[in-house]
């Protein structure tokens, strides 16, 4: 059984930084994703971020992208904006290949999950 437990939220100011914590138990056949979401009130859930596991491959949003940093299941998050307050959920899949952007496919498509971790950043 796959189970994915995040950890790392909180509150900060804009500009400030957080790093998420992503920690996956269970058997997932390679190459799999892992993705961060996002999700803010009102608004669908968003991939962030993702990386083929045990790989080099990663994927960003244009949104986050120069900000954000994973490494390994690990999301790094700096010059937080207010317009970055979510829920942040991190999930698992298999992947048709090695390329992280193939990972960028809607929430639906992932049949693991964290329980989620609240960013909230205040301006």
């Amino acid at each position: 059984q796959v189970r994915l437990v995040e950890s790392g939220g909180g509150s900060v100011q804009a500009g400030g930084s957080l790093r998420l914590s992503c920690t996956a138990s269970g058997y997932i056949k390679n190459p799999y994703c892992v993705t961060w979401f996002r999700q803010a009130p009102g608004k669908e859930r968003e991939v962030v971020a993702a990386v083929i596991a045990g790989g080099h491959s990663i994927y960003y949003s244009d949104s986050v992208k120069g900000r954000f940093s994973m490494s390994q299941e690990n999301l790094a998050m700096r010059a937080l904006q207010p317009e970055d307050t979510a829920m942040y959920y991190c999930a698992a899949r298999e992947s048709p290949t090695y390329a992280a952007i193939s990972c960028r496919t809607s929430a639906d498509q992932y049949p693991y999950w964290g329980q989620g971790t609240q960013v909230t950043v205040s301006s």
